[in-house]
């Protein structure tokens, strides 16, 4: 089979070259970081997030626990949030208000997605094999929510429920390619807090960055613009994954010898792919990665019913 064929002459290839054992923790180290370094430079591309493809292609090609994996994955998408955040709240763009509001329920949901997850590979007879198959079939799901999902630039409401109209969530901020200041104003929030709940759960409990599901949200849902339907996703990820890494880091999930590199690695990608990303069309990039995640998809099913001995 393809991945184990990968994933055997990455083990190989570590044991040629490897001497002492320090430098197989330095060859574990470049692999890793070469590898999130491709992620990094792919992500801003394509619109989706680092941690979407690092947790399930890393679970496929490295003999990693899949705890540290979903650890590291979550400290992605911290990282990417945190770095972009606060400039967005100073430009008007993210919604302070909209985010604290839906993080009062994601967060507990996203808490209990992560102590769920831990249980489930740590308690459970073969626990950590179900946990693969079922990040798979989440990835199945987040493809088809990539291809259905179109995106409205700025969204007409024509009315706001009670409850969003007395939380006031609403805002401005200057929008260049109109040469005005933009008004917008969020609606049935009542609809859109069990979908956050769930995008919560899915986060914690695979380690995966929540953009994916926020954005489609926030746009289609709730009518915010792209713009702070992006930027407010972000937001929310700060609160999100902050509440999930501490259940990792409690259980002892957050390797550093991983977590690392990773970061390091999707956050210098990044900055690259933000330069490349004038130059190429999104839309072919964004067609590669939607196959890679399906890819991806396939190869963490097999694996996990590989791991069960059904196949």
């Amino acid at each position: 089979m393809l991945r184990v064929k990968i994933k055997k002459f990455i083990i190989e290839l570590v044991r040629i070259i490897n001497g002492d054992r320090w430098m197989e923790y330095v060859l574990w180290l470049l692999l890793l970081f070469v590898f999130t370094l491709l992620i990094g430079i792919i992500a801003p591309i394509s619109g989706v997030g680092g941690g979407v493809l690092f947790v399930p292609l890393t679970t496929a090609f490295f003999p990693f626990n899949i705890d540290f994996v979903r650890g590291a994955g979550l400290a992605i998408a911290l990282t990417s949030a945190l770095s972009s955040s606060p400039r967005l709240m100073e430009k008007g763009l993210a919604s302070l208000r909209a985010a604290i509001v839906i993080a009062t329920v994601s967060i507990a949901s996203s808490i209990v997605g992560s102590v769920l997850g831990l249980w489930i590979t740590n308690e459970m007879p073969e626990g950590k094999h179900y946990i693969t198959i079922a990040l798979g079939i989440s990835l199945f799901f987040i493809f088809a929510v990539m291809v259905k999902s179109k995106r409205v630039e700025f969204p007409e409401v024509e009315k706001v429920d009670s409850i969003s109209e007395k939380l006031d969530l609403s805002g401005k901020w200057y929008e260049p390619s109109r040469g005005e200041v933009i008004e917008y104003r969020l609606t049935r929030l009542p609809y859109s807090l069990p979908a956050f709940a769930g995008v919560g759960l899915v986060a914690g409990m695979f380690g995966l960055g929540a953009g994916w599901a926020n954005v489609p949200v926030l746009n289609l849902l709730m009518c915010a613009p792209l713009r702070v339907a992006v930027s407010t996703s972000m937001l929310i990820i700060t609160l999100n994954d902050a509440a999930a890494m501490w259940v990792y880091i409690a259980k002892g999930a957050v390797l550093p010898l991983i977590v690392v590199p990773s970061v390091l690695g999707v956050t210098i990608g990044a900055r690259i792919g933000a330069m490349i990303a004038e130059r190429v069309r999104p839309r072919i990039i964004r067609m590669v990665v939607l196959g890679i995640m399906l890819f991806a998809a396939l190869l963490d099913i097999e694996k996990g019913l590989a791991g069960l001995g059904v196949v």
